[in-house]
């Protein structure tokens, strides 16, 4: 993946290979953990749902997680843990089911 070495080598990745993964990424996570009980929002790339529970499917979702690209390929890479992102306050998580950390990184190659 172009994004992830350009973080191994320090570099700030090119704008559209940084869409382009963020997306993928979020395709990908929707496909381990299917179910529509819990938001996943990547402004301004893309949002889905996914892990199985409760579906949401009227108003704001209960369980919503946000974050930027960049965080977004660093976690689903294994580049930054759940809690090392929680705690920096790169991603915004609320509700009971707003946790991806068992899911995290996804099981694609670095």
């Amino acid at each position: 993946m172009v994004v992830a070495a350009a973080f191994d080598r320090g570099e700030e990745p090119q704008a559209g290979a940084l869409r382009s993964a963020a997306r993928y990424l979020l395709q990908e996570l929707e496909r381990i953990a299917p179910g529509r009980s819990v938001e996943v929002r990547v402004p301004p790339v893309a949002a889905v749902q996914c892990v199985a529970g409760p579906r949401h499917t009227r108003g704001t979702p209960p369980n919503v997680i946000e974050t930027d690209p960049v965080t977004w390929v660093r976690l689903a890479t294994g580049r930054m843990s759940w809690a090392e992102a929680l705690e920096a306050g790169a991603v915004r998580a609320s509700g009971p089911r707003a946790d991806l950390a068992g899911y995290l990184p996804l099981p694609v190659s670095k």
